[in-house]
């Protein structure tokens, strides 16, 4: 998939303009934090996982200052956290590693959720499709536009008590 096409999946919900490309990689959390001139926890970056059947993916959007914490995603989930190998994660969702996010997704049968990380920003930067790209939106535009199932708590390393929005 491309920036364009995410550009376009976002613009039916009147955040097509929100797309933000760059001359640089924005493939990692720091880089996207440098390109950007935010703080790194801002970043929301995409984890793509095994599903339950071996065949399906998991998409899980956390700050980029969170961790997975494997005890509460098998809680949560009710299987082993297993990141999908970067061939496999481009084959389902049709975006590659750096540029994986939760829009104009390949499958549809994509399960997608968002890390209660990400509620104490006001602001948060996803990818948008590429290495070089992100797209900036509220906790709850990432919700709706995503069509995520919900807000999960299955990640550890960021500052738990300060949820306030800042």
């Amino acid at each position: 998939m491309s920036v364009q096409t995410v550009r376009d999946y976002l613009a039916t919900f009147g955040l097509g303009d929100r797309v933000m490309e760059f001359s640089s990689s924005s493939a990692t959390v720091e880089l996207a934090a440098q390109a950007l001139g935010v703080e790194p926890a801002r970043i929301a970056k995409t984890l793509s996982f095994h599903g339950r059947e071996t065949a399906t993916c998991l998409l899980l959007v956390t700050a980029g200052d969170a961790r997975i914490d494997n005890a509460r995603f098998r809680h949560f989930f009710g299987f082993k956290a297993r990141m999908l190998a970067p061939e496999d994660a481009l084959r389902l969702t049709g975006h590659a590693v750096g540029g994986v996010c939760p829009f104009a997704l390949k499958d549809v049968e994509i399960e997608v959720y968002l890390d209660k990380s990400l509620k104490r920003f006001d602001i948060v930067y996803p990818a948008a499709g590429s290495a070089s790209s992100a797209v900036r939106l509220t906790p709850e535009e990432l919700l709706r536009c995503s069509h995520a199932k919900g807000f999960v708590d299955v990640c550890k390393g960021w500052q738990e008590d300060a949820e306030k929005p800042v």
